[in-house]
């Protein structure tokens, strides 16, 4: 009779050690399940002023998100990028290689969501977001990987392709670096003053104000001696 005893025991013991494990699984996947989401009902290579939305999850239920920087991909200039909405009090400012919003922390557990308006998206197939998530008590969620099944994917945008007829507006930032760097041969170059020129020109020679200064010396000599030979005259008289 202790046989079917020790079976149910058995038993027992296997579906807690299976619950044990399933529940370890779950927590320790569980910050990876909150991540930054975005969206467009624009996505669609070379569309204009297209509003692009995020919705950045929390995994905080006693700190708020504060700030969000976001890497933006080479494709898109910061210059091209202007805020939307996003929570009370929350401002947009622009940095070298994307922007950042930030204001008064949203509360605990609530996601932070926001848009930003791109003059002009790239003529691409996707677009990566990469994304820094600060909570009031200090903690930074990296949202940076490339690799979507990365335990911390960066947010990234599918776009459809470009419609027929469609053209860049304007050159892609590193070709606006590219032409910068390289003037165009057709293009003068400016050439400095005539004045400057002739003030520092240096042929052997006196330059023109040099000159000026010896004539002005010789007049101012010539009128003195000619008022004392009249004085001279006047006083023998």
């Amino acid at each position: 009779m202790s046989r079917p005893t020790n079976t149910r025991r058995t038993a027992r013991r296997l579906t807690i050690a299976t619950a044990a494990t399933a529940a370890a699984v779950l927590l320790s996947t569980g910050p990876a399940a909150a991540h930054v989401e975005v969206e467009s009902e624009k996505a669609q290579a070379l569309a204009e002023n297209v509003e692009v939305s995020f919705d950045a999850e929390s995994e905080s239920s006693t700190a708020g998100i504060a700030e969000i920087r976001v890497v933006l991909p080479e494709s898109i200039a910061p210059a091209d990028v202007a805020y939307g909405e996003g929570p009370k009090g929350w401002k947009f400012t622009a940095n070298d290689d994307g922007y950042t919003v930030k204001g008064p922390a949203v509360k605990g557990g609530v996601n932070a969501e926001y848009s930003i308006v791109v003059r002009q998206l790239p003529d691409a197939k996707e677009l990566a977001f990469k994304t820094l998530q600060t909570y009031t008590d200090g903690r930074t969620d990296r949202w940076i990987e490339l690799d979507e099944s990365g335990e911390q994917p960066a947010p990234v945008l599918k776009l459809t392709a470009a419609a027929a007829g469609a053209k860049s507006a304007s050159p892609t930032p590193s070709e606006t670096a590219s032409q910068s760097a390289s003037p165009s041969a057709e293009e003068p170059e400016p050439s400095s003053s005539p004045v400057a020129e002739a003030e520092t020109k240096d042929d052997g020679g006196l330059s023109s104000g040099a000159w000026i200064g010896i004539g002005a010396v010789v007049v101012v000599a010539a009128g003195g001696a000619f008022y004392l030979v009249r004085r001279r005259g006047a006083a023998s008289a």
